[in-house]
């Protein structure tokens, strides 16, 4: 028996297949997991299971089944059937899928009223109990509140008790933790797991292998629009037959650098930083000393203080107390984490990169020249300086925000998340780009990430925060190898699975 079966799924637009001849069935409590680089076809794959492709889209398939029910040829109001129903969806971004005008109780009640006949008292108590099913803290507190007021774990597990509350046969989940910390990401994908032992049919659409290998049983590997290879995870994660595979796989699993050579005098030295907003300490105390040349991580959970933390570092917010003492004159420049956020959305790259170039006091003549230079420095192509930030894939608008920092010529660099939301392959080029700018220009660097297998790739030394304060420093190699405090042993089994 399957709860969904797709044969030959095809979609086109203009022309072009950008899904082309996969199939796959998934049984109820079966997780199968879609795995690839953007671009790649998985999310498109997704959209047309639960009637969503785009409405420029052909779909096609010589089979698409979901829970006994042919979906072929639906119209738009037949999926309205299905949606929520059959079929649930949880989505990547649960501050954008969840109304912000909507309290958290009546977004997850919204199936309830569409494919029950509750009473609107009977769907309130159905909410509470869905949010407490999916591990909600304070379920009847939380339903009460808007989705700005809860955390990007919480949003997620809110949007999970949505997908669920029409007891759909088959759950998509479409990148569900990939901003989220370690530990978090833990017990979302903990959940989802227990939510397919519990009989739903569960897609998981993921470019993180480490989340595949804690939640599901098989995997399929996209690539250009199709499937390249499939399995059960341990045969393809653990002896993948493709190349492209072994690429993949390669790029998200790093070994903790051991050698911290070359590293200079202090830089700057935090003497017991604190920063407080609405009477709650975000930042408590902060002492750590930064070296030339050296790259400092700081992990942590959301809330834990890094980004504030690293705001007060380049001179965004102002600490309430405690001492930045730098050693002569530095310039510091902030890589953002959302780079489409960063930049004006009106201006094409180029521009954005003169204005900041002229910021630095270069003559308007040596402009167009240094814009060049630096497109080339980031491995971007001269063309991409006419587009805007919209018009480039993630990875290009990284390298353009890189760049954009750089042009104030810095000598220490804080970079906030700045590759959270990259493939792992295109994370991969990152880092070895920021890599080679380190060693060209002798930058300093401070990495901000709740990635640790990131952090451990490119830092000499790394501070733990936990509710604002650091609670473990020293060497990543040995931070990581044998962490001292429970807080940083709690982040390296969630890391590690």
């Amino acid at each position: 028996m399957t709860a969904l079966s797709v044969h030959d799924l095809t979609v086109a637009i203009g022309g072009r297949s950008l899904v082309d001849g996969v199939s796959f069935d998934v049984a109820p409590g079966e997780c199968i997991a879609i795995v690839g680089e953007s671009g790649a076809g998985k999310s498109l794959t997704a959209a047309a299971l639960l009637g969503l492709a785009p409405d420029a889209a052909s779909v096609s398939a010589s089979v698409l089944s979901v829970d006994g029910v042919d979906v072929r040829r639906f119209t738009e109001g037949q999926w309205r059937g299905v949606r929520g129903n059959r079929i649930g969806l949880v989505s990547q971004d649960a501050l954008v899928s969840l109304d912000p005008l909507r309290r958290i109780g009546a977004e997850v009640a919204e199936p309830l009223a569409i494919h029950t006949r509750l009473t609107r008292a009977e769907r309130r108590v159905r909410a509470t109990e869905l949010l407490e099913s999916v591990a909600m803290p304070s379920p009847a507190v939380r339903a009460a509140q808007y989705p700005h007021e809860l955390s990007g774990g919480l949003r997620q597990r809110a949007l999970i008790a949505s997908a669920l509350a029409g007891e759909p046969a088959v759950l998509v989940a479409d990148e569900p933790t990939t901003a989220l910390d370690a530990t978090v990401q833990a017990h979302v994908l903990g959940l989802l797991r227990e939510i397919a032992d519990a009989g739903t049919a569960v897609v998981f659409i993921s470019h993180d292998f480490a989340a595949v290998r804690r939640v599901a049983d098989r995997v399929l590997v996209m690539r250009a629009g199709r499937v390249i290879e499939q399995g059960a995870v341990a045969d393809v994660l653990d002896a993948p037959a493709e190349a492209y595979t072994r690429e993949l796989i390669a790029a998200t699993a790093h070994e903790p650098r051991v050698d911290r050579f070359g590293l200079g005098d202090a830089v700057l030295t935090v003497v017991d930083l604190s920063k407080t907003f609405a009477g709650v300490p975000a930042v408590a105390d902060a002492s750590f000393t930064l070296l030339e040349g050296q790259t400092l991580g700081i992990v942590g959970e959301s809330g834990s203080g890094k980004t504030t933390l690293a705001r007060m570092i380049v001179g965004v917010e102002k600490p309430d107390s405690g001492d930045l003492r730098w050693s002569g004159e530095h310039r510091v420049q902030l890589v953002h984490q959302n780079p489409l956020g960063a930049f004006d959305p009106r201006w094409t790259i180029g521009r954005s990169l003169r204005e900041a170039i002229a910021a630095g006091g270069v003559p308007r003549a040596a402009r167009a020249a240094r814009v060049s230079a630096l497109m080339a420095e980031v491995d971007l192509a001269p063309e991409l300086a006419r587009r805007r930030p919209s018009q480039l894939s993630g990875g290009q608008r990284q390298r353009a925000a890189i760049a954009r920092a750089l042009a104030a010529e810095p000598d220490v660099l804080v970079l906030d998340e700045p590759v959270s939301a990259l493939d792992p392959s295109v994370r991969e080029k990152v880092l070895q780009l920021l890599g080679r700018l380190q060693r060209g220009r002798g930058l300093t660097m401070i990495f901000v990430s709740h990635d640790l297998d990131v952090v451990a790739a490119v830092s000499d030394d790394v501070l733990v925060m936990q509710d604002g304060v650091i609670v473990e420093q020293g060497p990543v190699a040995a931070v990581f190898t044998a962490p001292q405090h429970p807080f940083t042993q709690e982040l390296l089994a969630a890391s590690a699975g």
